[in-house]
């Protein structure tokens, strides 16, 4: 069952095969768990799917997770982040980028270095995004950043 589910998110994703999903599909049980998680946050999170992929592109340039990175360049586009937007994700210069989004990479760069947002940050990020969207940006990055983890760990190498 996972590996045909593997095939199905593999093609959602724009790729034969996600080396992702079938490594994680090993563990039956779990992922099926983690890809409601994951799906959850994602595609059914409160955040807007252009600030999301934002993020998710952001933790994987500081984690310095080449298969994230690829694999969220293309969801990227897709939600309607611009070719200038997605290099730029990978720049530490947050001048030229709209404030909300700023603040989001801001608080992306923070929460990776310290596992925390300071009060001035913290009031820039709720000024643009209520309680439920911060939650789930806190979860987005923790999620992301483990992931980062996993795949180095694991050794998955990028889909082609």
């Amino acid at each position: 069952m996972n590996h045909l589910l593997g095939k199905v998110l593999s093609r959602g994703a724009g790729v034969r095969e996600a080396h992702l999903f079938t490594t994680l599909g090993r563990n039956r049980s779990l992922f099926r768990f983690w890809l409601a998680y994951s799906g959850a946050l994602m595609l059914g999170g409160r955040l807007p799917r252009r600030e999301t992929e934002l993020v998710i592109l952001r933790v994987a340039h500081r984690c310095d997770s080449d298969y994230e990175r690829r694999h969220h360049l293309r969801l990227g586009r897709r939600a309607g982040l611009t070719e200038a937007e997605l290099e730029r994700t990978a720049v530490d210069d947050l001048s030229g980028w709209k404030p909300s989004d700023a603040v989001l990479l801001e608080a992306t760069d923070l929460l990776l270095a310290t596992d925390d947002l300071d009060d001035a940050t913290w009031r820039r990020v709720r000024s643009y995004w209520d309680e439920r969207q911060v939650i789930e940006f806190c979860l987005l990055v923790g999620q992301y950043r483990g992931l980062a983890a996993t795949i180095r760990v694991l050794g998955i190498a990028p889909d082609r």
